[in-house]
């Protein structure tokens, strides 16, 4: 097995580009590392960071196929984002204008976490860290 070290990025094809680049960029605050065109597939490529330097890439491609999150299907089930106080980063995000689920606790670890839909509906998680 390789020495896994970490997440570099996850992949988001969305289907509206600015709204979705906005959302990630205005509203989670994600950092642009980069942004191109790429006109042999008529698709954007984003490159976004999280202050830890996971990545995101958001893409743009005409007529992808709507991926089903409820009920949930298999696949990718959720991006969960790390935050040092959960009810800060939900009351932020509601004054953007989210929809934010009630805050609950994970039975398992006793870690509070909520769920939030992106502009494609895809669940996105908000996970306190409680050292």
């Amino acid at each position: 097995m390789p020495n896994l070290q970490g997440l570099h990025h996850a992949a988001i094809i969305c289907s509206d580009y600015e709204r979705s680049k906005a959302f990630y960029t205005e509203t989670l605050g994600l950092t642009v590392l980069a942004e191109n065109y790429r006109s042999e597939r008529q698709s954007w490529k984003l490159d976004l960071a999280l202050p830890n330097g996971t990545q995101i890439e958001l893409f743009s491609f005409p007529g992808a196929p709507v991926r089903p999150s409820r009920p949930e299907a298999q696949g990718l089930r959720h991006l969960a984002f790390v935050v040092a106080d959960i009810e800060v980063a939900k009351r932020e995000l509601e004054e953007k204008g989210v929809t934010v689920e009630d805050i609950r606790v994970d039975p398992y670890t006793n870690q509070r976490f909520t769920f939030f839909p992106d502009p494609d509906g895809l669940p996105l998680e908000l996970y306190e860290s409680r050292a």
